[in-house]
């Protein structure tokens, strides 16, 4: 919980240049953006080969916590258990699995509205799938702030203790390993053994961090709306799981200095006025309002 307060995009690897001429002679331009209202078109575009071709906004978080020999996480990172949770709301609502109840004629702010299932078709993804089945059942619903609460286990109800989606580090890391960025080890630690995943396939992650920092820097928009949904959610997520300087540690001193002021200025935005406008995903930015209250 203490994390929650504290503080306030899929990653395409190349396909086969058939197969790619071949999809976008059918797909008119400009529908490449995950979109929450094509729920049905990306629900058939994640079953068929997300798990090879695209790491979830999870795996990309955490990927870009990890250090790359040591294979682990930093010790003193208490962010990233519950922005991993919240990266999991967002990918189900991008997804089209979840929604915001309607906000009715008082207008309710995004924390006090309650999550909904729109779809339990299965996501291919064990986590998300789990994640689902909890939402999908519980009854009444909760909002988002309350689910990325339970999720993490940070709850003083002994009753609801069951939510809590375990060693999902470890489980993400896995899928990491499967998808051939990460490899498996053990290390000793004096009294006693743990496995640790260091960094195998770099250029997956360069990839990522060059997208991330692009974002920010040459390829700045100064509009929320007009970035792709999933790479907007991945620098809010970054930042509330504190790995976001990760990304930018390689740039020079100017560069950084422009790309944390541009991150300030998401930060700064008041999420209950950008969940109103055209083109956009309320839930995506009732996540945002729970890290950045």
């Amino acid at each position: 919980m203490t994390s929650l307060t504290q503080r306030s995009s899929g990653l395409v690897q190349r396909r086969t240049e058939a197969s790619r001429n071949a999809t976008e002679k059918d797909r008119p331009s400009g529908q490449e953006d995950h979109d929450p209202r094509r729920g049905d078109e990306q629900d058939d575009d994640d079953s068929g080969d997300s798990k090879e071709t695209r790491l979830t906004l999870m795996e990309e978080v955490l990927l870009l916590g990890l250090k790359d020999r040591e294979g682990y996480t930093s010790f003193w990172n208490d962010c990233i258990s519950s922005g991993l949770r919240g990266c999991m709301l967002i990918e189900l609502a991008l997804r089209g699995r979840l929604q915001l109840e309607a906000c009715g004629m008082r207008r309710k702010g995004l924390l006090a509205r309650k999550v909904i299932c729109k779809s339990d078709a299965p996501t291919g993804d064990v986590l998300l799938d789990e994640a689902l089945k909890h939402i999908k059942d519980t009854q009444p619903p909760e909002t988002v702030q309350s689910w990325i609460e339970l999720l993490s286990g940070e709850t003083w109800n002994p009753l609801k203790l069951h939510y809590q989606l375990r060693n999902v580090r470890e489980r993400l890391a896995k899928n990491l390993v499967e998808k051939g960025v990460l490899t498996t080890e053990k290390q000793n630690f004096l009294l006693f053994d743990m496995t640790t995943h260091p960094l195998t396939n770099n250029n997956i992650k360069q990839r990522l961090i060059k997208k991330v920092q692009e974002a920010v820097l040459d390829k700045w928009v100064n509009d929320p709306h007009r970035m792709d949904k999933r790479l907007l959610a991945l620098i809010f997520l970054a930042h509330s799981s504190d790995v976001l300087e990760n990304a930018f540690a390689p740039l020079l001193d100017d560069q950084y200095d422009l790309a944390m002021k541009r991150v300030r200025q998401l930060l700064e935005l008041e999420p209950e006025g950008e969940s109103m406008k055209a083109n956009t995903n309320e839930l995506l930015w009732a996540v945002v309002a729970a890290f950045t209250k």
